[in-house]
């Protein structure tokens, strides 16, 4: 296990989404614990009533501020008072948010910051992905690997599970019962649920030094897109018909349609390596830690009454 050290003074999540909630349920259940110190969370001003309910709930504080709208300096300034930062925003606030962001954080002066990184390695996929905030996300990691004052951890988490059936993606279509394969059959995608992103980011923060500067990789599962197609066929029980989306292909249709973010998502995800990991060499594995596979999550999503055909 890793060392269980508190962080010295509070800390701050940016956003309370799917993937900002999951981290500070588990946050708050660590604080009981003794294992973390005070927890506050960053909303966008007029946030919704449900989420601020949660919040009171949980006993996490509450600050305003607008990303997307806010100065660094003005950033900096709310950073300036907690120990640890989580970054959970997304890209909801464009391009430059994520590197402003940093920048604040850097120019606060934290003591270790968890920034958004939960996908892909960056690292092994480069510039030029077709995905342009892929390209921020390697910005991120160049200002805080070019400095020394404030310690990181990088979080690799694979696609977020539920976005394998998210019909603007196009991987699974349940209409026409066919799953594409994006560059080949044998490529493979890593997924995880924000519920296991969540509750191994809380163990993560609580756990100082022990992954500091350090990219830590999570899989709930790693499967090739031959797999995806058998596993969907098991768990709902009927065929499905099976169609490759060569790169080429991929490439011709975003560069026609150039202002659509899930065609460029298609092109970057189209590649043999960078977006999956085996599971084997991930964080829950080494500590025995249960998570959410494939099939499992299909099951679940199954039994909510989510498939057409249910």
């Amino acid at each position: 296990m890793p060392n269980q050290i508190p962080p010295k003074g509070p800390t701050l999540v940016l956003g309370a989404g799917e993937l900002g909630a999951s981290v500070l349920r588990e946050l708050a259940r660590l604080r009981d614990a003794g294992q973390v110190t005070s927890v506050c969370v960053l909303l966008r001003p007029g946030a919704n009533a449900a989420s601020v309910a949660m919040m009171r709930q949980l006993r996490i504080d509450v600050a305003e501020v607008d990303l997307a709208a806010a100065s660094e300096e003005a950033l900096a300034t709310v950073f300036s008072a907690f120990d640890q930062i989580i970054c959970c925003t997304g890209f909801v606030g464009g391009l430059g948010t994520q590197r402003k962001i940093t920048a604040a954080v850097l120019a606060a002066g934290v003591a270790h910051y968890i920034p958004w990184q939960f996908g892909v390695d960056y690292d092994v996929v480069g510039r030029g992905s077709g995905q342009d905030v892929w390209d921020e996300q390697l910005d991120v990691r160049e200002m805080l690997r070019n400095q020394d004052n404030v310690r990181w951890t990088i979080v690799s988490t694979g696609m977020f599970t539920s976005f394998v059936i998210l019909p603007a993606f196009g991987l699974v279509d349940l209409e026409q019962d066919t799953v594409h394969a994006l560059g080949d059959w044998d490529y493979k995608l890593t997924v995880t649920t924000p519920h296991d992103i969540g509750r191994l980011t809380a163990l993560i923060a609580s756990s100082r030094p022990s992954f500091d500067d350090k990219v830590v990789y999570l899989a709930g599962d790693t499967f090739t897109y031959r797999e995806l197609a058998d596993t969907l066929e098991a768990v709902l029980g009927r065929p499905f018909k099976r169609e490759l989306w060569r790169v080429p292909q991929l490439k011709a249709d975003a560069a026609a349609h150039p202002d659509d973010v899930m065609r460029k998502y298609r092109v970057a995800f189209a590649r043999n390596d960078g977006v999956a990991w085996p599971k084997n060499q991930t964080l829950n594995d080494k500590l025995g830690m249960p998570v959410t596979d494939l099939a499992t999550w299909l099951r679940e999503w199954r039994d909510r009454g989510n498939d057409r055909m249910s």
